[in-house]
């Protein structure tokens, strides 16, 4: 099984940005925790980060070859409808997840664009989310093809 993680602006300052919301594990860090779970799955995961909407939808268009997506789209979240779109051409499931509950914080960040279309949100779990994120998307796969 091999799974795409796309990752959007400022995810490549974690550890050192905004702490106190977003903890204090850098993307690097994040990344090794989660490939070291993907191993003990049998799961192969390709990483992607972009500062720039252009590069978040081209990472997505990437993905249309893998299993599978987890998602960080950070502030593109809540308003980025060629993410959005992105998604849906591509038809990958994806599993949104954030480091921090979104929606519990302020009322422009409380919505997504593209919950809706997400096979499920993980919030608000810090470094964390990203592994709940690979554990559910694997169990959905495995169950769509029978082998959960």
């Amino acid at each position: 099984m091999r799974l795409f993680v796309v990752n959007g602006p400022n995810l490549n300052l974690l550890g050192t940005r905004e702490p106190q919301i977003y903890g204090s594990q850098s993307l690097d860090d994040i990344q090794r925790m989660v490939d070291d779970r993907a191993k003990e799955l049998g799961v192969e995961l390709e990483w992607r980060q972009s500062n720039h909407e252009g590069g978040v939808v081209d990472s997505i268009q990437e993905s249309a070859s893998a299993d599978g997506l987890i998602l960080n789209a950070a502030a593109l979240t809540h308003g980025s409808l060629s993410v959005r779109d992105a998604l849906l051409a591509v038809d990958v499931p994806f599993v949104e997840v954030h480091l921090s509950n979104i929606f519990a914080r302020e009322p422009e960040r409380r919505k997504s664009v593209m919950a809706d279309i997400a096979i499920g949100v993980i919030a608000g779990f810090g470094a964390k989310s990203y592994v709940l994120g690979l554990e559910s998307l694997v169990d959905y796969l495995r169950l769509r093809e029978g082998s959960g």
